[in-house]
């Protein structure tokens, strides 16, 4: 039994290993994974670039995990983004892009860092 169990979870192991090379999982404690592919991320990165989208200035730096201060204005995740993801909202800060789940205001993900 125990055998079985091992051998499950490398198989399971090996599989999420060869996922993750294409699609980028983050899986935080207030909400399910999100995964974004990179074609949506490209999309993202234009997006911010060609609306130039300002960047919020806050004291402490916004993480993935962290809920995003109150006073900050989160924006609403246009459709082409990818439809599933407009069920959340985002935040532009330090050349981040942040997906936030609006009804507690955490982020749940973290799309770049160089949107230059």
């Amino acid at each position: 039994m125990n055998k079985l169990l091992l051998t499950d979870a490398m198989a399971v192991m090996i599989s999420t290993g060869a996922m993750a090379q294409s699609t980028v999982v983050t899986t935080t404690g207030h909400a399910a994974a999100v995964q974004i592919e990179p074609e949506y991320r490209t999309k993202i990165r234009t997006y911010v670039t060609e609306h130039k989208v300002r960047p919020v200035e806050t004291r402490e730096k916004i993480l993935v995990g962290q809920p995003v201060p109150r006073e900050v204005e989160l924006d609403a995740v246009p459709a082409d983004w990818r439809p599933s993801l407009t069920k959340y909202r985002y935040v532009y800060s330090g050349e981040r892009v942040m997906l936030v789940d609006p009804s507690t205001r955490t982020v749940v993900q973290e799309i770049d860092q160089s949107l230059q």
